[in-house]
């Protein structure tokens, strides 16, 4: 009883000292270009630091609340959109219309207009721990909600949003809540300083989030369970983590463990006897897994000068059967390598951004079931744009023109006689692979489009009327790469399949507007954006229609 009192008078003793506990630094640094927009201001920027410590007393007892820290964040987020599918009926999994039994693209689906609107919302809290300046816990929890999207539309007595509170009970795989982050990081292993490691899910941003960022702009984002091996320098940050996407041998937190059946076996469908051949391939096969190694380095002891290259191994060992069409994003049964190089160069008032990767490898053809990588990937992409900031005027306008482009396949649609999908009839792969961006910040905010069969030329205006106002003007052109090849959207699938006989590239033209205030001591951040998107001849022939496409947001995102 005594040693229960002493504790107790401890803790109380303690508590007092978290409410004056120091902010959290960032976990992650990010270069942009021009003046940051407060609308994007992701919320990683509010993590521990991973090459300082923030709490260096000394521990008085096993658990001092002066080591623990934690950041919120609540976002809600209205959408209208006018003419999702530009005058055709709603699209069916994302898409606008459909593939033939011959791989090519159909009319739109019957309907029109397509307008929609909806309100989404996530709240995040975590909460992370630093029991000594070279180790630290973090664990991030999110709630990613749609309003009125937990229950039944039909039973909206018993089973509806009003009284469904239980994740997963009506709709399986639609949890709201759920882990976007959980690791430990270790700083100056083995007395080496700079030197870090990094355990659990993380996030993974490099660049300017082409190919990996946190993809904020989405309701869940992304994160990565991995190894994240890490040495920095004043002169250089390189970066080598192993990352598994995908485990079919045990179920998530399965109790079996390793007694638990692989999860490719196929069971027999009662009313049928029959197995899905997709999940009936390599059933006993306990390596068809999914994994990704990134290596990644950052050289900043060159004057007004960053350069970053890397490499990244993606390899898909699941059956071919499983993700048959190459115009799916992370197609099966294919081994992937990426190199690259991004150069960052700001000199006065001008900044210059260039990035180009080129992915080669192999893959399965998708035809039949004997999982041969018979098609030879040979896909690259390139993004550059050249900035000016008036740094000296009170709004700080800055101007900047872009060109980016992305390879496509002409083969991506291929199909057999018999209907059968497949990824090339001519022995190449070359859609490029858009990995895990943060699409938005380069493809427009309506998100039409994506770092794959892309030609984008682009120019961005952008100022500060005031320290807690930015606005923004960007105006985009899009065309395909490959006529044949798909126009895909951000989440990098099919928005519109291509006709196996089209010819025709120019899509149309995006301009959006945005206004961004942050008020509540930088704390609050409202934003209002509206963009058009003025259909082409890609469009018309494709869909039949001659409608543009609308969309607006307001959004309110509060963090500490």
């Amino acid at each position: 009883m005594r040693s229960l009192l002493l504790l107790c008078l401890a803790l109380m003793h303690q508590s007092w000292a978290v409410l004056d506990a120091p902010l959290a630094h960032a976990e992650a640094g990010q270069i942009g270009y021009g003046p940051p927009s407060p609308l994007f201001v992701s919320s990683y920027e509010t993590y521990g630091t991973e090459t300082s410590s923030l709490h260096t007393r000394t521990a008085t007892s096993l658990f001092d609340l002066q080591r623990f820290w934690m950041r919120a964040d609540l976002r809600v987020r209205p959408e209208w959109r006018n003419g999702v599918c530009f005058g055709g009926g709603p699209p069916i999994a994302g898409a606008c219309n459909s593939l033939n039994a011959a791989g090519s693209g159909t009319s739109a689906f019957s309907g029109n207009k397509a307008n929609d609107s909806f309100i989404q919302q996530w709240a995040r809290v975590g909460l992370g721990y630093d029991p000594s300046p070279d180790v630290n816990f973090y664990i991030e929890l999110q709630d990613s909600a749609t309003w009125g999207a937990s229950g039944s539309p039909t039973n909206a007595l018993q089973g509806g949003d009003a009284s469904n509170h239980q994740c997963a009970v009506l709709r399986p795989g639609q949890c709201r809540l759920g882990l976007r982050a959980a690791y430990g990081l270790l700083r100056n292993l083995g007395g080496i300083d700079g030197l870090s490691l990094k355990l659990g899910r993380q996030y993974l941003v490099f660049g300017n989030q082409r190919l990996f960022g946190h993809f904020d702009w989405a309701n869940t984002g992304y994160s990565h369970d991995g190894i994240m091996l890490s040495y920095a320098t004043s002169a250089f940050d390189t970066k080598l983590g192993w990352f598994r996407h995908s485990e079919t041998d045990l179920g998530q937190a399965d109790p079996g463990g390793s007694l638990t059946p692989n999860l490719l076996t196929c069971t027999p469908d009662p009313s049928t006897s029959l197995c899905n051949p997709a999940l009936a391939q390599h059933a006993t096969d306990a390596g068809s897994d999914v994994d990704m190694v990134v290596f990644y380095n950052q050289i900043r002891s060159l004057p007004r000068m960053v350069v970053e290259p890397y490499y990244v191994l993606y390899s898909n060992r699941l059956p071919e059967r499983a993700n048959p069409g190459q115009y799916l994003a992370k197609s099966s049964s294919q081994l992937r390598h990426m190199v690259g190089l991004r150069i960052e160069v700001r000199h006065g008032n001008w900044d210059m951004l260039h990035e180009t990767a080129y992915q080669f490898g192999q893959m399965a053809d998708g035809f039949g079931v004997d999982n041969r990588r018979n098609l030879r990937i040979n896909a690259w992409a390139s993004g550059t744009s050249l900035g000016h900031t008036w740094y000296q005027h009170a709004w700080k306008p800055r101007v900047a023109i872009g060109f980016d482009y992305a390879s496509g396949d002409g083969d991506s649609n291929c199909a057999t006689p018999g209907g059968t999908l497949a990824r090339s009839c001519g022995g190449n792969a070359n859609t490029f692979e858009n990995f895990f961006p943060t699409n938005f910040l380069h493809v427009g905010y309506m998100l039409n489009g994506a770092w794959r069969n892309s030609v984008q030329p682009q120019i961005n205006f952008q100022a500060r009327p005031t320290a807690r106002d930015h606005i923004e003007i960007w105006a985009l052109r899009k065309y395909l790469a490959s006529a044949r090849d798909n126009w895909y959207r951000g989440s990098q699938g099919p928005l519109i399949f291509s006709r196996s006989d089209n010819t025709t590239t120019h899509i149309g033209d995006e301009l959006d507007v945005a206004w961004s205030h942050m008020f509540a001591d930088g704390k609050i951040s409202l934003a209002v954006m509206y963009g058009h998107f003025f259909s082409g001849p890609y469009i018309r022939e494709h869909l039949g229609t001659t409608k543009d496409q609308d969309w607006g947001i307001v959004q309110l995102w509060t963090n500490f």
